[in-house]
């Protein structure tokens, strides 16, 4: 019986590489043909370098022989496809963010530093997923690339903004792909394609050039599995010193103690954050569902809420106020080129005054230290990922642009980017519609582990579903 190689996960290709099942050209080459077979519908790249992701693979070919016959030391990620997100610098590769207003042709001689932690673990670069302009919004729709769409139904969203790196994975476009999180950018898509998706705690990934939206947006990895997430997390946490807010670098192996279960844990469970009250009802019983099976496997699970208000209102006036800085570098001319939904928000941002800003900064804070506080009683926190399932893929500006339009429907992601600490979305079940669902777990601040040990306790009772794209 063939393997179905766009369908193996990391942590399977390094195995079968390791046993001479498989090469790493063999892969890239299987990747490459399923991305030109499936571009046309769902729009996942934004640009693909055929001929430099196959020399790379040959490379990392050359290298799994030598590690055979001499046992040479072989990298983290050798010859396992990956794609880096349009707003993250990559060296050779125009970084567009998904905007008319970037000119391509210049100088891209800087890889940012997961980019080049993925070099120097051996990944094989396929190119650059789609994302809407600056990253703006929960959907994936711009004027420079059009519309991404989802692999379990491409009349719907693989959501935003990082919907390029989700659609790629779960359509078995490479299985590692690099994300942005500054509201739910990289849980959302998660769950609505049915993936891995991994908010770490704030400056545990580093980041260069910081984003304009700042301390809210953080890089993580979206993958086939909570094992490929543990082992990408491994590379994406590499010390770089051009981030002043990285985090004192944690040599931990990200690995080690996933399969240890989660019996004897705390959990706490809020099915609402006690303020969401338009959870779908097939969303609110999967994760229901989920909790139990949870319970099932020795956790200590009790419902409670947090205690804390819907902070959409701090979420959006943050995130305003860097759309409006961004929008102040525009010139005329680009400003006209710009998605109007980002011109919304940067015309919303430009309203807040320096008090106004500071007074959400402050709550911002009184709400990062009572989840401190809340996180002290419980080894995580469960809730949906997303209130809704994946909803029509439309074009940008197809709707008036209000807080509710832009993160309402999400009521569950963008607390934990005040917060900063790390929240991962994991398939829980399908809708009868066939759309994924995702349960997601919030750990304490700094302990990304316990969060990928409690998805992957889930997981191995609940294997991540494939869709099936012809």
């Amino acid at each position: 019986m063939s393997i179905d190689l766009t369908q193996c996960s990391a942590v399977q290709l390094l195995a079968m590489y390791r046993s001479a099942q498989v090469s790493p050209v063999e892969v890239t080459q299987a990747v490459l043909a399923r991305i030109h077979q499936t571009q046309p519908v769902l729009n996942a790249f934004c640009l693909v370098d055929e001929e430099a992701a196959l020399a790379s693979a040959r490379q990392s070919e050359t290298r799994w022989q030598q590690w055979r016959q001499s046992g040479a030391p072989v990298r983290a990620l050798e010859g396992v496809p990956a794609s880096i997100k349009d707003l993250i610098l990559t060296r050779g590769w125009p970084t567009r963010r998904g905007s008319h207003t970037v000119n391509p042709d210049q100088a891209w001689e800087v890889d940012a530093p997961v980019t080049a932690r993925l070099r120097e673990a051996g990944a094989v670069l396929l190119g650059k997923t789609t994302t809407p302009e600056f990253g703006c919004k929960g959907e994936t729709n711009s004027p420079l690339t059009g519309i991404t769409r989802n692999p379990w139904d491409p009349s719907k969203t693989p959501g935003g903004s990082s919907g390029g790196a989700a659609a790629a994975v779960a359509a078995g476009l490479g299985p590692l792909a690099v994300g942005t999180d500054g509201a739910g950018s990289v849980r959302i898509p998660a769950a609505f394609c049915g993936n891995v998706g991994l908010k770490p705690s704030f400056g545990r990934v580093p980041a260069y050039p910081l984003s304009p939206f700042g301390s809210v947006a953080h890089l993580g990895p979206h993958t086939m599995s909570v094992r490929d997430a543990a082992l990408m997390l491994n590379v994406m946490a590499q010390p770089d010193a051009r981030d002043w807010t990285a985090l004192p670098y944690d040599p931990r192996d990200h690995s080690v103690g996933l399969e240890d279960g989660i019996r004897g844990l705390r959990l706490a469970y809020s099915p609402t954050l006690g303020y969401a009250k338009n959870v779908h009802p097939e969303v609110a019983a999967a994760v229901d569902k989920a909790v139990t099976q949870l319970a099932a496997l020795g956790a200590h699970v009790e419902a409670i809420d947090p205690g804390f208000e819907d902070p959409l209102d701090i979420s959006i006036g943050l995130w305003f106020a860097g759309a409006y800085t961004l929008w102040s570098d525009l010139s005329e001319a680009q400003r006209e080129l710009t998605d109007p939904d980002f011109a919304a928000e940067a015309a919303l941002g430009e309203r807040l005054d320096r008090s106004a800003l500071h007074q959400l900064t402050m709550r911002r804070g009184l709400l990062g230290s009572h989840m401190r506080q809340f996180m002290q009683r419980y080894d995580a926190l469960l809730t949906p990922a997303v209130a809704v399932p994946a909803f029509d893929a439309k074009p940008a500006g197809h709707q008036a642009w209000t807080d509710e339009a832009m993160l309402g429907w999400t009521p569950f992601s963008y607390p934990f980017n005040l917060t900063q600490q790390p929240a991962i979305s994991v398939p829980c079940g399908l809708t009868q519609a066939g759309l994924p669902i995702g349960l997601q777990i919030v750990g304490r601040m700094f302990d990304d582990a316990t969060v990928l040990r409690v998805a992957r306790a889930y997981e191995s009772v609940h294997p991540v579903p494939r869709p099936t794209l012809a």
